[in-house]
């Protein structure tokens, strides 16, 4: 673990917002992550990251947030959880994501929250400040079993860990879901564990679940994700082989039917299939009588 520089915090999309999430603005107050997920997109060559395990704090993400939050004339909804989470484990101590938070609802900034930890709960006070401009949390959850969570995410939280989080959340009248993201073929594409997934983020409260029928597959993170297999599911890397070859979307059999499935479950439960965007207020046209 170390202490860096940055150039600057935020990044804006380049399609903004984007049509899952919504975000205009990524912020990323480290870099590596502890949870070290065996599928993360991250460790992908492009965002030039020679080392996921070392977690590198931004020691000047708070000082430049306040800066370009200052020069932002779109106010727009802010990102966090695209490159690691905001919430592993070294959150607790140096709180960079609950102090950003503060900052982002002193501008009055719409933000939404990505994560798979319950440490967010924490935040639960700063969320709830915000949300009078927007707050939007997804909890990420790939999986129904909490041991098989452990082998594909070591560092992070169980599910079940996860879904207490998502309660809390709801109940604290915060506008919450569920991202079943990525769908690993062969692994997790069982209609029996979308099913429980779906039920369970119901039962905690959800507001809308979406999910991406796959997983994604390049250079060094296809290399990291096919050592893993080889590892915990012996036999499964030839079948990946042979099936996707050098293919960067890995969707799961059947891709097609099991989102049509998920929606219309998702929908039966009361929860959308989509999120609500932060939508900026309507500027008020002065009568003249």
């Amino acid at each position: 673990m170390e202490k860096i520089q940055a150039k600057s915090i935020l990044s804006k999309l380049k399609n903004a917002p984007d049509s899952w999430f919504g975000i205009t603005y990524n912020m990323n107050l480290y870099r590596g992550c502890q949870h070290q997920c065996i599928y993360c997109d991250s460790r992908s060559e492009c965002y030039r990251i020679a080392d996921f395990t070392n977690i590198q704090i931004k020691e000047n993400a708070l000082s430049l947030l306040e800066l370009e939050l200052k020069k932002k004339r779109l106010k727009a909804t802010i990102g966090t959880g695209s490159m690691n989470d905001p919430y592993m484990p070294v959150e607790k101590q140096i709180e960079l994501t609950r102090n950003a938070l503060r900052l982002i609802y002193q501008h009055r900034f719409p933000v939404h929250v990505i994560t798979k930890s319950a440490l967010v709960v924490r935040d639960v006070d700063m969320l709830k400040d915000i949300s009078h401009t927007y707050t939007a949390v997804s909890i990420t959850i790939t999986t129904a079993d909490d041991s098989l969570s452990r082998i594909i995410e070591p560092g992070a939280p169980v599910t079940s860990e996860r879904l207490h989080a998502l309660k809390a959340l709801s109940e604290a009248g915060i506008y919450c879901g569920v991202l079943i993201m990525p769908v690993l073929p062969f692994i997790t594409d069982t209609a029996q564990n979308i099913r429980s997934i779906v039920e369970q983020s119901a039962k905690a409260g959800a507001h809308y679940m979406m999910a991406a029928m796959g997983v994604t597959l390049r250079d060094r993170q296809r290399d990291y994700y096919y050592q893993k297999l080889d590892r915990y599911f012996p036999g499964l890397v030839p079948k990946y082989q042979a099936r996707f070859g050098e293919q960067y979307m890995a969707a799961i059999p059947d891709a097609y039917g099991m989102q049509s499935s998920f929606n219309d479950l998702c929908h039966s439960m009361g929860m959308a299939t989509q999120m609500k965007f932060y939508t900026p207020p309507t500027p008020q046209q002065l009568s003249l009588f």
